[in-house]
């Protein structure tokens, strides 16, 4: 028993594994959390943008009473 015992604290593999698996796991939530924001501030800048071409195009009301008319 003793012998296992020497040996198993020896082997590191399986805790070399298992860090691993820890810091791809942060790295996951790390970027999940970024693409998350990030779409949320793209999407606030294309509803802006989609917002301030609505309002630039639906305008109503006399233009410019400044033309001749002639159309030509």
């Amino acid at each position: 028993m003793k012998k296992f015992t020497q040996r198993f604290l020896r082997d590191n593999k399986g805790v070399t594994a298992i860090e691993y698996g820890l810091i791809a796991g942060l790295v996951v939530l790390v970027i999940a959390a970024a693409v998350g924001t990030l779409g949320t501030n793209i999407s606030g800048v294309f509803n802006a943008v989609a917002n301030k071409i609505g309002n630039g195009t639906t305008s109503t009301g006399a233009g410019p009473s400044s033309g001749s008319g002639s159309g030509g």
